[in-house]
């Protein structure tokens, strides 16, 4: 099987580390049904492995037919049957020798016996070299598995399941492997729930960003720029200004510094910062700058502005006094994503990220990092952000086995975990913690945001950082003239670019707030003897930093009108005589609302107050 890595990068969400243990199991449970029942309709096929995931489980089988929708009716009866039949799951364990005696006739559970007995999980982690092995029956059905496990299979629901679809993955996430065939399956406690995650998964689709930024003309994605480095269209782009002002803005209140540093530099920078050992496969290939090949002549695109940043603060000698320097970028970052599983905005393989690097004395740390807390906390009210979370991300479980992802230094880490749990428990916000969440260079907070699904991603993070202020010898001559090392506060308050957009995206269904909207204002002349006011109006309007689209088309008003609505153009002004006459609009909601007619300079006042307050409401 691929590794936690590869799978995520094949699109796979991993549960949670506070993932619910009884839908876990059940879950679990669930996969071995199907897999029971894949075997008796196709007995020549192989079972790999069977995980739980987000939302469900799915189950790889080495398989040479395409499943029909025939087959997978009969599959779904057969499950039901298995349930209904309330076979005991049976564990017990057994030697490798006869594990492999159990699993001759499949290579792909033989392979897994061999990692077992080598030291490896069934996702290729270094592990514990595992004496015996433990296989679950229910009814005639074998599997090596690590459990848990319901008691039987009458305690799952019979309608609580649905194959959603079969796809193909490659065993061990390597495209070198054989093509396997993956049966996906959404699975819950019980039908009720079933049905709820249904209609989540309706409403979602509608919000895709990437339907919805196609609907809206916000970017596109055209084969001749390669996958993951999508386009911003005009409104689009709109939007990302607007998003690069907002923060830029708060930044800069907040005493930030903002530089530009070059997407390139030498592989031995991203050597020294660590970047190189722990990150390279998700960089871009060097690209080889002389004959030798030397690391002096090998450039790379950066995957993280981290190093360049460092080298902005060692552009000078610096002071106590100095300290806390607050460097603040919105940098083109690069990361080489797989081809199959880029899409839209939200995985990307260039993205520009709001990033910042904090350079303090370690007595300050606290309050630096409260103070991102709180910028952070603005940024997303303005946003219409509500519901998230704050994770304190640590490394390898001290219980569980050595990942090797994470620079080797226990005081460090100790140290780093434990300012982080301070500030959070001064700042009287609610956390939880994960093991194996850090950066490799250590500890963060990582701020989890729902998206339309109930699914959480990481929007924003703060993290500490002692490693790489001594892998570069960073110093600042402290009130008694000797030289100390300051502690480096990574943070991105908005994530990227990319990210956001796709985000808000679904979080609106492309009716931004007023502020945000890549057109705030439609005006609708209903005659050509309307034109010369509403173009007049129009210009108004942009002189005063408003954004304009001035409909001349030859459809009539109601397909003007309901043009605009498509597009998700919040205030929408109708012209005609009367409204010439009067100098007023007839002013009509996004949303179908008809305020009435309204003086120019009314609209324009009630506008001004929208946009300023950055309401998500249409009306101040």
């Amino acid at each position: 099987m691929a590794s936690e890595a590869e799978l995520k990068a094949a699109g796979e969400r991993y549960i949670p580390k506070d993932y619910d243990p009884v839908l876990y199991k059940l879950r679990h449970s669930l996969a071995h049904v199907l897999a029971q029942a894949v075997v008796e309709r196709f007995p020549q096929a192989k079972p790999t492995i069977g995980p739980p995931i987000e939302f469900g489980f799915y189950y790889d089988f080495d398989l040479d037919v395409n499943p029909t929708d025939t087959d997978l009716n009969w599959i779904n009866d057969r499950m039901r049957a298995l349930i209904k039949a309330k076979h005991a799951f049976k564990v017990r364990e057994v030697g490798a020798n006869e594990g492999r005696e159990i699993f001759k006739d499949n290579p792909y559970k033989l392979e897994l016996i061999d990692g077992l007995t080598r030291g490896q999980d069934e996702y290729g982690n270094a592990n514990a070299t595992a004496a015996t092995i433990t296989i679950y029956t229910q009814d005639t059905f074998n599997d090596l598995c690590r459990g848990p496990h319901v008691e039987t299979t009458g305690n799952l629901d019979a309608k609580g399941f649905k194959i959603t679809q079969v796809t193909g993955s490659y065993w061990r996430g390597d495209s070198k492997n054989k093509m396997l065939k993956r049966f996906h399956a959404t699975a819950w406690a019980s039908a009720d729930d079933l049905k709820a995650h249904l209609l989540r998964l309706e409403e979602a689709a509608k919000r895709d960003h990437r339907k919805v930024g196609r609907e809206l003309e916000l970017f596109a994605n055209e084969a001749v720029f390669g996958s993951g480095f999508p386009m911003l269209l005009p409104k689009g782009a709109t939007i990302r200004r607007l998003l690069e002002t907002f923060i830029t803005d708060y930044e800069r209140r907040a005493g930030y510094l903002h530089v530009f540093t070059p997407d390139i530099a030498k592989k031995e920078l991203y050597k020294i910062s660590g970047h190189w050992e722990h990150y390279k496969d998700s960089m871009f290939p060097p690209m080889d700058m002389g004959e030798g090949g030397s690391d002096d002549e090998e450039l790379c695109l950066r995957p993280m502005c981290c190093p360049h940043h460092i080298q902005v603060y060692n552009a000078k000698a610096r002071s106590y006094r100095d300290l806390p320097l607050r460097i603040a970028e919105l940098g083109n970052m690069y990361r080489f994503e797989r081809s199959g599983v880029v899409g839209g905005l939200s995985r990307v393989r260039c993205m520009t990220l709001n990033d910042a690097h904090l350079f303090v004395r370690p007595d300050q740390v606290k309050v630096e990092i409260a103070g991102v807390i709180a910028l952070m906390k603005r940024a997303y009210a303005d946003l219409g952000i509500n519901e998230y979370r704050f994770r304190l991300s640590k490394n390898d479980d001290p219980a569980g086995p050595v990942t090797g992802k994470y620079v080797a230094n226990p005081a460090m880490w100790e140290s780093s975990i434990a300012m982080l749990r301070e500030v959070l428990q001064e700042s009287g916000v609610p956390f939880f913690e994960a093991w194996n969440e850090a950066a490799f260079y250590g500890p963060k907070i990582d701020v989890q945001v729902k998206d339309v699904m109930g699914r959480e991603e990481t929007l924003s993070t703060i993290q500490a950082d002692q490693h790489l202020p001594e892998q570069f010898k960073l110093e600042f001559k402290d009130s008694d003239d000797t030289p100390k090392r300051p502690v480096m506060i990574h943070r991105g308050v908005i994530s990227t670019m990319e990210r956001m957009i796709a985000y808000l995206i679904e979080l609106y269904a492309g009716a931004f707030p007023v502020w945000l909207a890549p057109v705030q204002v439609a005006i609708v002349p209903i005659a050509d003897r309307h034109f010369e006011f509403a173009k007049q109006l129009g210009e108004q309007l942009l002189d005063a930093d408003y954004r304009v689209d001035v409909d001349l088309g030859d459809k009539r008003m109601q397909g003007k009108i309901r043009d605009a609505q498509l597009q998700k153009i919040p205030y929408i002004l109708v012209i005609g005589d009367k409204e010439m006459e009067a100098n007023a609009v007839a002013v009509r909601l996004r949303n179908g609302e008809d305020l009435g007619a309204k003086p120019v300079a009314e609209f324009v006042a009630m506008l001004a107050a929208v946009v300023k307050s950055r309401t998500l409401k249409l009306m101040p």
